[in-house]
């Protein structure tokens, strides 16, 4: 099951971030399984490393992506337009992390069960951390815990 929604999600992200002609590559880091992968080009980059258990997948389109899944976690990076993403997972956990334009900066940490988003667009900042705190600055931005409804929001 943990495997199969992973595939999902890294579908989904590769679907979500094709790119129309003469836009930048997609870069693509998916790692269903122990293992890492890693690529770059053109501005766009990602990288993705899961343990034994865990999937990760990351997808840069002009942009940096990250992901990192411990056993049993699930992590969801995708970086487009300048922004940076990293989305870092625990045991039983599946953070996704999406910053889309120049200065969106996502970086989503999660260690409790459950499913989280993080969002950015141009120039906004979102933070969780493993103390399932949330921080959203600098421009429009949102994000998630869907099992303990913990977030936050920004406008700006």
């Amino acid at each position: 099951m943990v495997m199969l929604f992973g595939a999902s999600i890294a579908t989904a992200g590769a679907v979500a971030l094709a790119a129309p002609a003469g836009a930048a590559p997609t870069a693509g880091c998916p790692s269903p399984g122990a293992g890492t992968v890693a690529t770059s080009a053109d501005g766009s980059s990602c990288s993705a490393t899961a343990a034994p258990g865990g999937a990760a997948a990351a997808y840069g389109t002009d942009g940096t992506a990250t992901a990192n899944a411990g056993a049993s976690g699930l992590a969801l990076a995708i970086a487009s337009g300048g922004g940076t993403a990293t989305s870092t997972a625990q045991s039983l956990l599946g953070p996704a992390a999406i910053a889309m334009g120049p200065g969106a900066s996502v970086d989503a940490t999660a260690i409790d069960p459950g499913l989280s988003i993080a969002v950015a667009m141009s120039g906004a900042k979102v933070t969780t951390d493993s103390a399932n705190q949330f921080s959203c600055s600098g421009g429009v931005a949102f994000a998630g815990d869907l099992l303990t409804l913990r977030g936050c929001i920004s406008t700006q």
